[in-house]
């Protein structure tokens, strides 16, 4: 890999309502996207994951969203919802294979994988969909409020797997409203308001 290529690169990505948004992140790189509510944050993950319509273009390490499949893209460049969508009842059902190991680091007990989602706890199913997002040990993760839902030790959990993640090369685009997260967890750290990415 040219270490001059961009992991991720955003040009001029817009909509009628937000943007032009141009960036560009190393192998490794976080950025945490702060900003009030409303502002359009989940958006601008949606657009990069190309699942809300937008203009201008994304690039994984050089190559440029139009050249992937939708598929390919969106298991490349995995996206992380606030309210993550489950499509099978049972836990164990959303993955290949159980991803034991993993999940132990991230607070997660065995026995979760054999029980259905609705009887998970908001918190649980928040460490279960960034689970299913790490198994498919993507270069690019978008997390939108990944911790939001969790006490100190397990935001202390996630965000030590998201670092050591991030020293094997992963970049990260997580948006949050927390200001010490964003510290802790960005490399950069931008605000979104008015439609636009400023310094915070």
């Amino acid at each position: 890999m040219n270490e001059a290529i961009p992991r991720l690169e955003l040009r001029g990505l817009r909509t009628a309502l937000a943007g032009p948004y141009s960036l560009a992140l190393r192998p490794g790189a976080s950025l945490a996207v702060t900003g009030p509510s409303g502002a359009g944050k989940s958006v601008l993950l949606r657009m990069i994951a190309d699942l809300d319509p937008s203009e201008g273009d994304v690039l994984l390490d050089g190559r440029s969203r139009a050249a992937f499949a939708g598929p390919d893209w969106r298991r490349s460049v995995v996206y992380v919802a606030a309210e993550p969508g489950w499509w099978h009842e049972q836990v164990g059902d959303h993955f290949q294979d159980r991803p034991l190991a993993l999940a132990a680091r991230l607070g997660l007990r065995a026995l979760t994988f054999d029980q259905p989602v609705r009887l998970c706890s908001t918190g649980e199913r928040q460490r279960l969909a960034l689970l299913r997002a790490l198994s498919l040990d993507p270069p690019v993760l978008l997390l939108d409020e990944p911790t939001a839902s969790l006490d100190a030790d397990n935001v202390a959990r996630v965000e030590a797997v998201l670092r050591e993640r991030m020293d094997q090369g992963m970049t990260l685009l997580v948006v949050t409203h927390d200001p010490a997260q964003a510290a802790r967890l960005g490399s950069l750290h931008l605000r979104l308001a008015e439609g636009s990415l400023q310094p915070a």
